[in-house]
C-alpha cells in the first residue's frame, strides 16, 4: 500500500475529478532530497490497474526510485480496480491534467496511456510481453513514447515446467487465466511451448473476473495433479480462492511471482516486483531530468531470479520438501 504521503489541495481537487468513473485514485507528493535537478517539481501520474501485492510493490519501487535520484515530484495516483475502462479514462485525464511523465502499473494500463498520448513520456513495468501487447517495436528499440521493465524472466516459466516435470506425480496441470489478458494468453502460450519434449498438458479454465476464480478452480478438482497460476492480474487479485482449493485437495501450487509464495502458493521462480518498479523509477529518472530519451530506453527483464518455496504451504498440499530442493531453493514459512 501507499502511506503517508502528503496531500495538496490542488491535487486532491485534480484528482476528484479525474476519479469520476475512474475507480479509486490519490494524489500524493514526494519529499525532494537536496540537489533535486534545479528545485523543478514533476508531475508523474500513475496508472495501476487493480491492487494486489505485486503491483503494490512495483509502484513502491518506482516511487523510491525517483526518490533516491533526488527528484522532486507530484505523484497523482489512480486505480483502475480491473477495468479496463477505467483504465482508459484514468489515462485520458493524466493526459488533459499535462503530466511530465506517465507511469503504467501492468499491460492493460500501459495500453490505455500509449492510446492516450503519442507526446508524453510512457515508463511501464509488469507488462507481460510488451511487443505482443503492441506497446513496443522491440526491447532494444522500443520507439515511440514509451518504455520500462517487464515481469517475464526468460527462464522462470521454463524453469517451472522443468521443476513440475521432474518432481511432481501425475502429468495434468491446471491453469486458470483470463483469456481478456493479453499477458495472461502469451504466458499460457511460453507454458505449452516449455512443455514440449514432456509428458505434461495442459488443462485450462478461464475466467472473466475475480468472481469466477474460485468456480474455476474448483472445476480442475480430480482433473489435474498440479495447478500452475501465472503473473494474471485477475485470479492473482483472488489468489486466495485458488490457494484455499489447493490446500483442502492437497494440489501443489505453483504460481508466478514470489509475493503470490509469501500469500500461500507453493513455490515460483520469480523475482521482487519491487525491484522491476524500482528499476522503472530508474528510467523515468533519466527521462524526466532530460539525460536520455524516452525512445532511446531499452526495455529490461528482471535482473534477479530465484526458486522460492513456502513450507507451509507444502504442508498443507502434502508436499514433502526433499533435500535437494533446500540445496537450490529459499524456503519461508
Amino acid at each position: 500500500m501507499i502511506k503517508n504521503w502528503k496531500i495538496g489541495a490542488s491535487v486532491l481537487l485534480a484528482s476528484f475529478i479525474a476519479l469520476a468513473g475512474c475507480g479509486s485514485g490519490e494524489s500524493t507528493s514526494g519529499s525532494s532530497n537536496e540537489g533535486s535537478e534545479g528545485g523543478k517539481t514533476y508531475k508523474v501520474g500513475i496508472s495501476q490497474y487493480v491492487e494486489h501485492p505485486s503491483l503494490d510493490e512495483a509502484t513502491k519501487g518506482f516511487q523510491a526510485a525517483l526518490k533516491d535520484k533526488g527528484l522532486d515530484v507530484d505523484y497523482d495516483i489512480q486505480n483502475a480496480q480491473a477495468d479496463q475502462t477505467n483504465s482508459q479514462t484514468i489515462a485520458t485525464n493524466l493526459v488533459g491534467d499535462g503530466v511530465d511523465l506517465i507511469f503504467a502499473n501492468a499491460t492493460p494500463s500501459a495500453q490505455s496511456a500509449l492510446n492516450a498520448t503519442k507526446d508524453i513520456p510512457i515508463v511501464f513495468t509488469s507488462v507481460t510481453d510488451p511487443i505482443g501487447a503492441s506497446l513496443v517495436k522491440s526491447f532494444e528499440d522500443p520507439g515511440a513514447n514509451i518504455t520500462g521493465t517487464t515481469d517475464t524472466h526468460p527462464d522462470a516459466i521454463p524453469n517451472t515446467v522443468k521443476f513440475i516435470a521432474d518432481n511432481i506425480e501425475g502429468n495434468k496441470v491446471g491453469m486458470v487465466y483470463n483469456a481478456g489478458e493479453q499477458n495472461s494468453v502469451a504466458q499460457v502460450d511460453l507454458v505449452k511451448k516449455a512443455m514440449e519434449g514432456t509428458d505434461l498438458e495442459i488443462v485450462e479454465a478461464t475466467v472473466s473476473n475475480t468472481n469466477e476464480v474460485k468456480q474455476a478452480t474448483e472445476s480442475l478438482v480430480g482433473k489435474v495433479d498440479s495447478i500452475y497460476i501465472i503473473t494474471d492480474n485477475t485470479v492473482v487479485s483472488a489468489l486466495e480462492t485458488v490457494i484455499a482449493v489447493a490446500s483442502d485437495e492437497d494440489i501443489p501450487l505453483f504460481v508466478g511471482e514470489l509475493d503470490s509464495v509469501k500469500r500461500g502458493g507453493f513455490a515460483a521462480y520469480g523475482f521482487d516486483y519491487y525491484d522491476i518498479g524500482y528499476e522503472a523509477g530508474e528510467m523515468a529518472a533519466d527521462i524526466l531530468t532530460g539525460k536520455k530519451k524516452v525512445e532511446e530506453v531499452p526495455v529490461q527483464y528482471p535482473k534477479k531470479l530465484k526458486l522460492q518455496l513456502n513450507a507451509k504451504a507444502a504442508e498443507d498440499m502434502g508436499i514433502e520438501i526433499k533435500d535437494e530442493w533446500k540445496e537450490e531453493a529459499e524456503i519461508i514459512e
